[in-house]
């Protein structure tokens, strides 16, 4: 028997939009959940309809606005185990489609919305986006090199870690409450919350030292020559994480610098080693590091680009980077399940779903007919 995920039976409603709640909504679907994506069709031609957070999925169009739009969405929020949201705070109470309204047709339901600063507090009426999480939570300011401005990342740390994974998180947590006692739950995912989180760490070092991190300065952030970045003879880059000092010893031995050994975290000399690790690696070029390093035990890794990612070995095996077959025949690239079960693994089961393609079926459903489909495409309903 096809395996159908840890998640097999469980439906959810997803009404979020962008990434952080699609991501979130993605990762159940990969392990077996129904996911029906239910969006207005006045966003049909939205730039930001991301097809690669849409696999696994079905997707309906559907105007909560009118009356017969939340009369389907009640319809199947009643049968539903999850809802997700990602409004600003207010906006399902205005269109009807709030928690509290919804557990009146379904005890059981579990709700979780995700926004940049919470339900509570004074910023929860305050608009944001990825940037802007990262700031505020003062992750930002420690990205980037000494006085220099804060870098901002190349992909969205907070919609996609503090947002959609602590949102599924939280669905699990709920879903596993529920299975015990058998209430519903509302889930409250607030981004820069999620990325307060991710200071575990500097915070560990505040207590430690008595001092404040500071941007590009910190002993897991290019302080010290063992955590650190290097660029090679082909302008290329290649990074350092011998924390450890059995890791920092056969590094210094591999680049023949056995005074640097007793060094490794000497502030006084710190900067002179620095400056002696960077010129030995412009010496040589990626490859040639990569041949040096290949059978060392200690931590390194080249600085790979997207390109590379997408054609290495390691990811082909780990099923990380695949193929799944569009609907009309063609090959597309996927990004894989990182979560791996051994007994219920997750699946890539169905392409990216276009948007609204299932609003039919999924009516036809929950009972209605085709020529009533008709009628409320024709009203703007669907």
């Amino acid at each position: 028997m096809h395996n159908q995920g840890a998640l097999s039976g469980i439906t959810v409603l997803d009404l979020s939009r962008l990434l952080p709640g699609p991501y979130c909504s993605m990762i159940l679907a990969d392990h077996g959940a129904r996911v029906i994506a239910i969006e207005d069709k006045r966003f049909i031609d939205d730039d930001l309809f991301l097809t690669t957070v849409q696999r696994n999925k079905e997707h309906m169009s559907l105007n909560l606005k009118s009356a017969e739009g939340k009369a389907i969405f009640y319809k199947l929020a009643a049968k539903a185990d999850v809802i997700l949201e990602g409004f600003r705070p207010g906006v399902v109470k205005r269109l009807g489609v709030d928690y509290e309204t919804i557990r009146r047709h379904n005890p059981g339901i579990i709700y979780c919305a995700i926004t940049g600063f919470g339900q509570n507090g004074p910023l929860r009426d305050h608009v944001g986006h990825d940037v802007n999480y990262l700031a505020y939570s003062g992750v930002l300011d420690l990205i980037g090199e000494p006085h220099r401005p804060p870098v901002i990342p190349g992909v969205q740390v907070a919609d996609i870690a503090a947002g959609g994974m602590n949102a599924a998180t939280g669905i699990l947590l709920a879903l596993y409450v529920r299975e015990k006692t058998g209430n519903c739950q509302y889930i409250d995912i607030s981004m820069t919350d999620g990325m307060i989180g991710f200071l575990a760490a500097q915070l560990f070092f505040l207590q430690r030292n008595g001092e404040f991190p500071s941007r590009g300065d910190m002993i897991l952030s290019h302080r010290y020559a063992c955590y650190n970045t290097y660029e090679t003879a082909d302008s290329r880059y290649i990074s350092i994480g011998a924390v450890e000092y059995r890791f920092w010893k056969q590094f210094c031995e591999i680049l023949d610098l056995p005074e640097y050994i007793p060094c490794q975290y000497d502030d006084i000399r710190r900067k002179e080693i620095i400056e002696s690790v960077r010129g030995i690696f412009r010496k040589k070029t990626l490859d040639e590091w990569k041949e040096i390093f290949a059978d060392s035990d200690t931590c390194w890794a080249p600085v790979r680009t997207l390109e590379e990612v997408l054609d290495a070995p390691l990811f082909r095996e780990r099923q990380m980077v695949t193929a799944v077959e569009t609907p009309d025949g063609r090959k597309s690239t996927a990004l894989g399940v990182s979560i791996k079960l051994s007994d219920t693994p997750g699946s890539i089961r169905t392409p990216p779903v276009s948007f609204g393609e299932n609003s039919g079926d999924i009516l036809g459903e929950i009972g209605y007919t085709a020529e009533e489909i008709r009628a409320l495409e024709k009203k703007g309903v669907i």
